[in-house]
């Protein structure tokens, strides 16, 4: 990262991924790094790859080169439970909660791997003052929560395995902008109060570039652009494409008049 790439702690280090689905390449020579206790972002169109990376730090896609480190440990082989245990979460695109189960039962689906009940007590507690709602939902099958409800309780889930790392696939995805700012409202109270690590995948370039603390741009499976998020967002080309009027129809290659790199 600007400056002080060789002395930055990174809790999360991929150098140089590729992933396929088929004979398709999706990704190509993706490298980035997640500063712990920090919010990284990337920043795409639909089918730049984003999700896909995602899929590949977790363990969902292996990666056919390339390499994957977690605090130290490389997990760019391991399958996604290992990983878990590692203490990396993620939260995917389109929620994916478990619909018959209720609000409870799906928390306590977060902690599986967890023995100290009273730890997991107090981290239910914690969920509740970052998430009331699902307090009153607790008995209410998830299946028939809103979808803000839903992107809630997917988070929760996620952070009863109290994870270093936290992965956030479009948090923002359908719902409405009061919703969208009270989640990403919590996403940095959960940064700041717990110290967890985030890498956060968001069309919603102008909020995600708030929230985190750097990003990266992703295009056709490749990083085209990356920097401190307070100089990506006065970036011309940020600006024109994910910023401005040209952000909805914004497919394809682009012709990038800065390429600035963390490498």
């Amino acid at each position: 990262m600007p400056g002080d790439a060789s002395t930055a702690d990174a809790i999360l280090k991929v150098a140089n991924i590729e992933s396929y689905y088929g004979p398709i390449m999706a990704i190509r020579g993706v490298s980035l790094e997640v500063p712990r206790g920090k919010i990284v972002t990337v920043l795409g169109a639909n089918g730049a790859g984003k999700t896909t990376v995602l899929k590949t730090i977790s363990g969902v896609l292996d990666p056919q080169k390339g390499s994957i480190e977690l605090d130290g440990k490389p997990i760019e082989r391991l399958n996604p439970d290992r990983i878990v245990r590692l203490g990396l979460s993620h939260v995917p695109e389109g929620r994916e909660v478990f619909p018959f189960l209720t609000v409870a039962e799906n928390l306590k689906m977060g902690a599986y791997l967890r023995h100290d009940r009273d730890g997991v007590a107090q981290d239910l507690e914690r969920i509740y003052d970052y998430f009331p709602i699902l307090k009153a939902r607790l008995n209410q099958a998830a299946g028939h929560l809103s979808g803000g409800e839903q992107q809630m309780l997917s988070i929760s889930r996620a952070l009863m395995n109290r994870p270093k790392l936290l992965l956030l696939d479009e948090p923002s995805l359908g719902l409405s902008p009061l919703l969208v700012k009270e989640i990403f409202a919590i996403i940095r109270r959960i940064n700041a109060d717990e110290g967890v690590s985030i890498l956060l995948v968001e069309q919603n370039a102008k909020m995600a570039l708030e929230v985190a603390d750097y990003g990266y741009v992703l295009e056709v499976g490749r990083i085209v652009m990356a920097d401190a998020c307070e100089r990506l967002i006065k970036s011309h080309d940020v600006q024109e494409f994910y910023l401005g009027a040209k952000q909805s129809g914004a497919r394809g290659e682009r012709r990038w008049k800065k390429k600035k790199t963390w490498r």
